[in-house]
């Protein structure tokens, strides 16, 4: 999931999660990163993970590319959905990655590597009282300084659950089956 380091940071569990992801992709396991892990995944595939022109915090419209409209996970999906963001970085695609979301302030919203790993740059898991409890954190004080106007945590979250439950049970069904 997310937080407030970067993949980039020389820290041992971030190490030790590229080594995993590394593995995993090897052995032909399924993957899904949601924000960090994202990055995590992006990078692990070799691909540059960096600073994105402006942090993107709130809710923001993600476009769902034609990819999308085939993918297992995103098909018939609105054109654009609001969803949550919470991201300083972003990361060029792996090679032989799909581009499945992107937004204004960010290229690299969602992709797909293969049949089985997912890298969602957007926050899906997110309820109200998780973003209440986020805007509070010591951690998030400096992120929470930039934003101009107060984010209401409520304002998306029926539609955002609607759309966890439909992804998140899309592939929950995938890796039973597979």
């Amino acid at each position: 999931m997310g937080g407030p380091m970067s993949v980039n940071d020389n820290l041992p569990f971030i190490r030790q999660e590229l080594d995993l992801i590394g593995d995993a992709v090897s052995l032909g396991k399924p993957i899904l990163g949601v924000c960090l892990g994202a990055q995590l995944i992006a990078k692990a595939l070799g691909a540059r993970v960096y600073a994105n022109a402006v942090n993107e915090i709130g809710w923001h419209p993600v476009y769902w590319t034609s990819a999308a409209e085939r993918d297992p996970l995103h098909n018939g999906l609105r054109a654009s959905e609001t969803v949550f963001d919470w991201h300083a970085a972003t990361f060029d695609l792996p090679t032989s990655a799909e581009l499945l979301a992107y937004s204004d302030a960010c290229c690299h919203q969602a992709f797909r590597v293969g049949e089985n790993i997912y890298g969602l740059q957007f926050h899906l898991e997110v309820t109200p009282e998780m973003l209440a409890d986020w805007f509070e954190q010591d951690v998030n004080c400096g992120d929470m300084r930039e934003i101009e106007t107060p984010i209401d945590p409520y304002v998306n979250a029926d539609r955002l659950a609607e759309l966890a439950a439909l992804v998140f049970g899309r592939w929950s069904r995938g890796i039973s089956h597979a």
